[in-house]
């Protein structure tokens, strides 16, 4: 249970967001992805469920994006590294969301063929339409869909939060080191109590 003096430390750093003009954005939580991290799924899974009901509780609207390809993969270019990483896997051709978090059927999916979830997607666009102009982010992997996205984001002139306990990455190095450098100097890192306590 959260202090009153644990909520009052969030609302002075952190400036209260408009719910109208707010969208969770939750990067490839797809049951292909999380298959691959077994051991830390269940609590990612629960974490970021607790940020989904929160930010829909507060009238946050949310958003779902995942990877995904055609049989034979006819969106990855010969010349794309990381889409020929994949296309090995041969992942991410009839997976879903994972349905540990509730998506409502009201809540948008974004499919994009690159790690960016802005990249060839009409996901800026819907974004402006609704008017909206701050975003919490979250996905796996830190090093793949969020670095990519926030630094689109970002560029565009979005308010960003991360939220540090509903991202994962299988290098923990890195990903910590993410949050304190790139991420910090981008958006506004949070960890799921003090998100919660954003929404409340």
């Amino acid at each position: 249970m959260e202090s009153a003096a644990d909520a009052h430390r969030v609302t002075t750093r952190i400036p209260a967001i408009v719910p109208a003009q707010t969208a969770l954005v939750v990067m490839h939580y797809q049951t292909d992805i999380l298959a691959l991290f077994p051991s830390v799924a269940p609590t990612l899974l629960s974490n970021t469920r607790k940020l989904c009901d929160a930010a829909r509780a507060k009238g946050v609207s949310v958003y779902f994006a995942k990877i995904h390809f055609g049989p034979g993969y006819p969106e990855v270019s010969p010349l794309n590294r990381n889409g020929q990483g994949i296309k090995q896997l041969g992942l991410f051709v009839d997976d879903q969301i994972s349905p540990e978090l509730g998506q409502q059927a009201t809540e948008p999916l974004i499919i994009a063929h690159r790690a960016s979830v802005f990249f060839g997607t009409d996901l800026q666009v819907r974004l402006s339409a609704q008017g909206i102009d701050t975003l919490l982010m979250v996905g796996i992997a830190s090093t793949g869909v969020v670095l990519s996205s926030v630094a689109y984001a970002s560029d565009a002139d979005f308010r960003l939060f991360t939220v540090k306990d509903c991202c994962y990455d299988p290098d923990q190095v890195v990903h910590d080191h993410l949050f304190s450098t790139a991420f910090d100097s981008r958006t506004t890192v949070l960890s799921l109590a003090d998100a919660l306590l954003l929404l409340a």
